[in-house]
């Protein structure tokens, strides 16, 4: 699939209903879906697999076992064993009666938080059919994030009935206009330039969209950066918009500078590797306030998400500017109780 093996857990679940973290990024109401582990794209900045410590090596270590040969978490697709099923039992009970019967619960569903949505048209119709069972079972809304120009078909196609179009928000990650520099980090996914032609399709035709402007590199000039990435994605059409710097986590940052130097991208590489501190010291954390300071500019209070870590050190700065759209995350955020939910 896109190149790589595709490998199965047999994992318990799909749906997660009591999700913290990605509720307290306001992505969801705290129910996630996961139909898969390991993505058929390649993204350098991925951190997925430092996630699945635990899920993902018994199933590298059982195709070493099975074909002689070591492939890393970013070398494979990971899919969940009868998904679809998993799915259906945690939403209906023996009886095929609703788990979830209150059709005036409206809790957002984010999907997904390991793998793309639609990252080819297999991968398309199983999120399609998830999907369908989900807005048949009950009254959520599902959030969908891609990296895929494929991501609109669902509702251009009918993959999804019209009657729950409503319930649908689509997003796409666009961290950056360059495709150049998108081919170079992002490994196998669409163009920028497709992703917003998707996105465009779904604005022009009334169906409800956010922003991801996730992860975004250092600039040269991060008012112009802002200015135009919010132009593009016409943040006057998004319910919200997402914002974040590159997120440290595993070999996130070392990959992504290797990428960046490998496609030829010195400026980018350079102005990256300037910052560098494993996500650390006042270089970072000016690259984070002036992506952060710029985005307010475009993008208005209510509307703009932008995700922060903090320590002890950079909670006051941080935590002044809630009002103009920081989401506050981390231990030190839940500590001081500055986190949005």
């Amino acid at each position: 699939m896109n190149g790589k093996p595709v490998l199965y857990r047999d994992a318990k679940t799909v749906l997660n209903v009591n999700n913290n973290a990605f509720k307290e990024k306001l992505l969801c109401g705290g129910v996630i879906l996961n139909l898969g582990d390991a993505c058929a794209y390649s993204c350098s900045f991925c951190y997925v697999g430092s996630m699945l410590r635990f899920h993902a090596p018994p199933v590298l270590s059982a195709y070493t076992l099975t074909h002689g040969v070591t492939l890393p978490f970013q070398k494979v697709v990971i899919r969940r064993q009868n998904a679809i099923d998993r799915l259906r039992a945690q939403l209906l009970d023996r009886k095929g009666r609703r788990r979830y019967s209150d059709d005036d619960d409206a809790r957002v569903v984010f999907s997904s938080t390991t793998v793309d949505v639609a990252a080819n048209m297999e991968l398309l119709r199983e999120t399609a059919e998830a999907c369908n069972m989900i807005l048949q079972h009950t009254g959520w809304h599902i959030r969908l994030l891609s990296k895929s120009n494929l991501l609109h078909l669902l509702v251009a196609n009918e993959m999804i009935p019209s009657k729950y179009h409503h319930r649908l928000i689509f997003g796409f990650s666009t961290g950056t206009l360059h495709d150049n520099v998108a081919k170079a980090i992002e490994s196998g996914s669409a163009t920028v330039s497709k992703r917003l032609e998707s996105l465009h399709w779904l604005q022009d035709n009334d169906f409800r969209t956010f922003g991801m402007i996730c992860p975004s590199l250092p600039q040269d000039d991060y008012d112009s950066f802002s200015s135009d990435i919010c132009a593009a994605i016409r943040v006057e059409k998004c319910e919200h918009v997402w914002a974040e710097p590159l997120n440290v986590r595993g070999e996130s940052l070392s990959r992504t500078l290797a990428a960046l130097r490998a496609a030829g991208l010195n400026a980018e590489a350079n102005n990256l590797a300037a910052v560098s501190g494993a996500g650390k010291g006042k270089a970072w954390e000016d690259y984070a306030r002036m992506t952060f300071l710029a985005h307010t500019k475009n993008i208005e209070p209510g509307k703009l998400r932008f995700l922060q870590y903090i320590d002890t050190g950079t909670a006051g700065w941080w935590g002044e500017r809630r009002r103009l759209g920081a989401v506050l995350l981390g231990k030190t955020a839940k500590a001081k109780l500055l986190t949005a939910v």
